[in-house]
């Protein structure tokens, strides 16, 4: 698949145009971050899935070559919610295990000298202290509800320190950023994330007129979400001087709240008038997870989006997407 079959669109300056090459720009993360200003002096290439399959190692070396970037941001990869890595554990494992193989490989092999690999907090070990900090990764056993997501990303950010040693004219870096919300997120019922199925949730029972909604477990657990255009900001500050970011880097927000309580934040945004029931017998995952951001504040950046103006948007976005 050539670049022009792909699409690849952005400024073409006088001699060579930087070129960025957004795996998952079709997704939550790509989509935000495809749309922002910092990306105008760049050719972008984002193929969708249809366009490239990312687990055909020969076919993105093939696009690699072609395109030939100066840098990849890496957010591809397939992702869930509790349910559906409870579910399909093979699937998540695998498909996120080549996939990430594929794209660091190729893109070294084309002779890439820059990549932002994108990670997800759920590789910190479950029992982990929180704020989580970096230097814990792999000091204890992995949440066993989303494992195989997990294994495979910590394969990914290995690899990208393993190259670094191995090859000194190269700097591939990863984030680890906390949960992301926002526009361009799916609201299925099964393996939406946490704010968009809440928010669907409680918009169906307020459209139904219903005045119960389920909560799995007592919503004591703890989670710390970030709007996506944050997360797409903090990329756009990594592209502009990949040199500077550390090799494994936290990114979010630095507070959580209980699962009960961005219920309360969204019926609140939403208008809805009823109450929680919760179910103790489904799964919950880690009691609580917020990444600690002394390196992220070292490095010179942290989010702008207030949590109930992030969830207002999210929530715009999904009248407007769905057409309610």
């Amino acid at each position: 698949m050539t670049p022009e079959a792909i699409g690849a669109t952005g400024a073409v300056a006088a001699g060579r145009a930087r070129r960025l090459w957004i795996t998952g720009g079709a997704g939550l993360v790509g989509r935000n971050l495809r749309e922002h200003r910092g990306l105008r002096d760049w050719v972008v290439a984002a193929p969708s899935r249809s366009e490239l399959d990312l687990t055909d190692y020969a076919a993105t070396l093939a696009f690699a070559k072609a395109f030939a970037p100066d840098m990849v941001v890496h957010a591809a990869g397939r992702v869930g919610g509790i349910q559906a890595n409870i579910e399909h554990p093979v699937e998540f494992l695998v498909a996120n295990v080549d996939i990430g193989r594929n794209v660091i490989l190729a893109a070294h092999r084309a002779g890439v000298k820059y990549m932002l690999n994108l990670a997800s907090s759920c590789i910190y070990p479950r029992e982990c202290e929180s704020p989580l900090r970096e230097e814990a990764l792999l000091t204890g056993r992995l949440e066993p509800t989303n494992e195989g997501y997990a294994l495979a990303k910590i394969v990914a950010l290995r690899l990208c320190e393993y190259l670094n040693r191995e090859d000194d004219s190269i700097r591939y870096k990863t984030f680890i950023p906390c949960n992301i919300y926002g526009r361009y997120d799916h609201f299925e019922n099964c393996g939406s994330h946490l704010i968009a199925a809440i928010i669907r949730k409680i918009h169906e029972a307020k459209q139904s007129g219903r005045d119960r909604v389920e909560i799995w477990g007592d919503g004591s657990a703890r989670r710390e979400v970030m709007y996506a255009d944050d997360l797409a900001d903090a990329i756009i500050a990594a592209v502009k001087n990949i040199s500077n970011v550390p090799d494994v880097l936290n990114i979010g927000v630095g507070t959580d709240h209980s699962i009960l309580e961005y219920y309360n934040i969204v019926k609140d945004v939403l208008g809805w008038k009823g109450q929680f029931e919760f179910d103790r017998e489904r799964p919950t995952g880690m009691m609580r997870k917020v990444v600690d951001t002394t390196l992220q504040t070292r490095w010179g950046w942290a989010p702008k989006t207030p949590l109930r103006e992030g969830i207002a948007r999210t929530y715009r976005y999904f009248l407007e997407d769905s057409g309610r």
